[in-house]
């Protein structure tokens, strides 16, 4: 397959001519780019057809392409930081500027550095008690739990939310999939591979390193929540 940032740029002007700004991002840039990986390209516009997500073929190479208007980048990137998980901010951030036609491409680069770094918002107090009461529950169930294919989707779903609940209770950016691994790895290494390597042995069938460490994140993040619980 041919250059990534040559391709990016090939279908930009290809498919977008009038695009104000336009940006390459994902694994591709990074070291961390495998056979699959595609391009990963925000594209700004004036008006239609953005806003639009659309993934093709472009050269060779799977594309995902999230094309916006300056105001709808705006809301989406206030609709994510709510969920404190924006791919779009990232993108831009830490992405490549491959159009920048007036200065608007620079502009939310900017923007979407100072917003990333700024962090997403704070957990609440009602928030956290939530989080530790379903891994809490989930714990319970993963005790005593003899059905070795329901273990695994129990180990699977309590190394999500043992994850998400550090990196909330800690001020961190959430992120699905590998990006919840990454964001987890630079936030906490020790968390990070405390269950990453207790959930292998676990699917494995060795569940008990990977409840102690269940465990040790709902010790440092306030305690298991259960009894007298009450969502009001």
């Amino acid at each position: 397959m041919d250059d990534p940032v040559l391709t990016a740029r090939d279908l930009v002007r290809d498919r977008f001519p009038a695009a104000r700004a336009a940006f390459l991002a994902g694994s591709v840039l990074t070291n961390r780019r495998t056979p699959t990986s595609d391009l990963d390209i925000v594209v700004l516009l004036d008006g239609p057809p953005a806003p639009i997500r659309e993934n093709l073929m472009y050269g060779g190479w799977p594309v995902e392409l999230f094309v916006q208007t300056e105001a709808t980048w705006r809301g989406f990137a206030d609709q994510e930081t709510a969920k404190r998980n924006s791919p779009l901010l990232a993108m831009c951030a830490d992405g490549m500027l491959l159009v920048d036609t007036d200065g608007l491409g620079a502009s939310l680069q900017d923007e979407a550095r100072k917003r990333l770094a700024a962090g997403p918002p704070p957990l609440s107090d009602r928030e956290r008690d939530y989080q530790r009461y379903i891994l809490t529950d989930l714990l319970d169930d993963l005790r005593g739990c003899a059905d070795p294919a329901e273990q695994v989707y129990l180990v699977a779903h309590m190394l999500q939310r043992a994850s998400e609940l550090v990196l909330l209770v800690g001020g961190h950016w959430l992120g699905g999939g590998k990006w919840l691994s990454r964001r987890l790895a630079a936030a906490d290494p020790e968390a990070h591979r405390a269950l990453s390597e207790a959930a292998v042995r676990a699917i494995a069938g060795d569940a008990k390193v990977f409840t102690e460490a269940v465990a040790e994140v709902l010790d440092r993040c306030g305690g298991p929540l259960w009894d007298e619980y009450a969502i009001r």
